[in-house]
């Protein structure tokens, strides 16, 4: 890089609780973190910490622009769905370096229910799905809000009757979808912006909570790799995305959910990476204008990972106090 050049920076949004992305693109860019909470805890492992507004609010990609300008921003990266769609239609007018799809892929995989009509319209897997009151092919079935995130308000319906309570008891939207009876799997995708798959590292659902994984094992299993690689090409994918899916002991692989952003257990494709090759340092290096060659199934399987909670001190004017609960930080050290 030219000394007279600004080092590139990578700009974080809603970054909420995601201290462990935040961190891991702080290893190898400058970071940027853009959350409207001021307490969001993961703005502390950035480079630099910003309160911007609201996504509703119009000054929301105006700000989001200005902290590009100011800080050489080559990436902007969305932690949560809620900016998606926005950050998308910057994209495509030509206001913001999102790694987003396209608007219309960001808006359809925000409902669940588009979700379904999108993937079966592709040919992908996806299991019978029907809103409330239409015909159903079997039960049992899983009423869900076509918007929920974390696992929220979802019910198991063994039969009509069950059905229609739950879809008049979840206050919002639904849909019913075929109750899955088999082992559940995320994939992680990273796709580069013309929308080719560069990798994807299937893991397994040991547990989880309030919808995010905690506990779960890298495998390499064919079937889901190439899943994984089909879904990121049809939708065209720019940077990270988290497939879902269920192996039914009837109907096979079914799709239930594709998350165009990183997936709560984001340590998986971390740890399962090949050296230089984890999804932050190719992001950064696709900022820099650089071409990587797809890698797909190229990962180390058999990782398990399971994750914990931490928290901060912050002092009367929100900055850290550098003290801790244990000292040093972190694990005991191995006996």
């Amino acid at each position: 890089m030219d000394p007279a050049e600004p080092e590139l920076a990578v700009l974080l949004t809603g970054v909420g609780k995601r201290y462990d992305i935040v961190a891991a693109f702080a290893q190898h860019a400058r970071v940027v973190a853009a959350d409207p909470n001021p307490l969001a805890p993961a703005q502390y492992a950035a480079h630099h910490r910003f309160e911007v507004p609201r996504i509703q609010d119009p000054q929301y990609v105006p700000a989001l622009r200005a902290l590009c300008d100011e800080f050489a921003v080559g990436a902007v990266v969305p932690l949560t769905d809620l900016d998606l769609e926005v950050l998308a239609v910057a994209r495509q007018a030509g206001e913001l370096p999102a790694f987003v799809p396209d608007p219309e892929i960001a808006r359809a995989t925000f409902d669940k229910y588009e979700t379904h009509l999108l993937l079966s319209r592709l040919g992908l897997p996806s299991p019978p799905t029907g809103l409330p009151g239409e015909a159903v092919e079997a039960f049992p079935v899983m009423v869900k809000p076509r918007w929920g995130s974390g696992a929220r308000s979802i019910h198991r319906a063994d039969d009509a009757r069950a059905a229609a309570f739950f879809a008049d008891y979840v206050r919002e939207p639904t849909m019913v979808q075929r109750f899955m009876d088999g082992p559940e799997f995320s994939i992680d995708v990273l796709s580069d912006l013309r929308g080719c798959c560069l990798n994807a590292i299937p893991r397994t659902m040991i547990e989880s909570r309030g919808g995010e994984s905690i506990k779960g094992m890298v495998i390499a299993d064919e079937e889901l790799i190439d899943l994984g690689r089909r879904v990121a090409e049809a939708l065209g994918v720019r940077g990270p995305a988290t497939i879902q899916a269920f192996r039914d002991r009837q109907i096979g692989l079914g799709i239930t959910d594709v998350n165009t952003r990183f997936g709560g257990a984001f340590p998986a494709p971390m740890y399962a990476a090949l050296p230089g090759r984890t999804y932050p340092e190719l992001i950064v290096r696709m900022a820099r204008g650089e071409e990587i060659e797809p890698h797909v199934g190229e990962f180390r399987a058999g990782i398990t990972f399971t994750r914990y909670y931490w928290q901060l001190e912050l002092d009367a004017e929100l900055r850290p106090t550098g003290r801790d609960i244990v000292d040093p930080p972190g694990p005991p050290a191995p006996r």
